[in-house]
């Protein structure tokens, strides 16, 4: 009789469907589609926060001064690499850090994400996709722009996939390094802390002028060597402007892929330790 009863309590449990596994991969597409969908509904002030100031830096000084003489038309071939390298860069480390401190700090967003079903660190990954894609937008916009301002756009359409790859790199590494930021700084010192990095990160990041002109400031030189900025912009240089002296695309991309494996460790410990808090 035990083996009679046992029987069928055996096949109703064989027949009773397993319990199905998160769907990672679909928590983490809504996620970022919510994202998505939010920068879509309010895509002219974005453009506008994100795009403004590069345009005005390329219009004063490569248009403005040209026309009054106090720059060649040349400079501009050496300005141009750099803003759009700015744009992606900056846009990609203020749209990960500012949103990380309102979320950990007054509106306790994140808490929302850290409830689906994805793990921590798909959490950040999120993060970081989401902010090289408005990275890529407003350094798409930028070349119609720059077209306009300036009347020439130096770029074939065979400088395409390497000038893509590069602000891909780039703003990844501008992402993780906004996140490091967002994670470790208290809300009340972003505004002091962010004056006191993005300074020097728009200042040295060789945007207006070579890296390798700076042989005469050797000091200077070492200083913008330590910016990840440095390498986009001499790596869209070299591209865009290649009779314009710049370092090798190699050297760009292997500083650039070291500074992503370090602001990328770094990110990824600093959100775990926020999120568990």
């Amino acid at each position: 009789m035990s083996t009679d009863t046992a029987a069928p309590a055996l096949t109703a449990g064989a027949g009773a469907p397993a319990p199905r596994p998160p769907a990672v991969g679909r928590a983490f597409r809504a996620l970022l589609w919510r994202d998505v969908f939010v920068t879509g509904r309010e895509l002219v002030p974005f453009l506008l926060q994100v795009v403004l100031q590069p345009v005005f830096l390329l219009f004063v000084f490569g248009k403005v001064l040209v026309e009054l003489g106090f720059a060649t038309a040349q400079y501009s071939l050496v300005l141009l690499p750099g803003v759009i390298a700015l744009t992606a860069f900056l846009t990609a480390l203020q749209n990960t850090a500012f949103p990380l401190v309102i979320d950990f700090s007054f509106t306790k967003e994140i808490e929302d994400r850290l409830l689906a079903p994805l793990p921590t660190w798909l959490v950040a990954v999120e993060k970081v996709v989401f902010s090289l894609l408005r990275a890529l937008v407003a350094a798409a916009v930028m070349f119609p722009i720059s077209w306009w301002v300036l009347g020439a756009l130096p770029v074939q359409r065979a400088d395409l996939p390497v000038i893509g790859a590069f602000l891909v790199l780039g703003s990844l590494v501008g992402a993780v390094m906004g996140m490091t930021l967002g994670t470790s700084v208290r809300p009340n010192r972003i505004n002091v802390v962010f004056a006191v990095v993005l300074t020097p990160l728009l200042f040295t990041g060789s945007t207006q002028f070579p890296w390798q002109s700076l042989d005469s400031l050797r000091w200077f030189q070492v200083v913008c060597a330590l910016n990840p900025l440095t390498y986009v912009s001499e790596a869209l240089r070299g591209q865009m402007a290649p009779e314009v002296p710049h370092l090798p695309l190699w050297l760009c991309a292997l500083a650039l892929t070291g500074f992503l494996l370090v602001f990328g460790t770094t990110s990824l410990v600093g959100f775990r330790r926020r999120a568990l808090d």
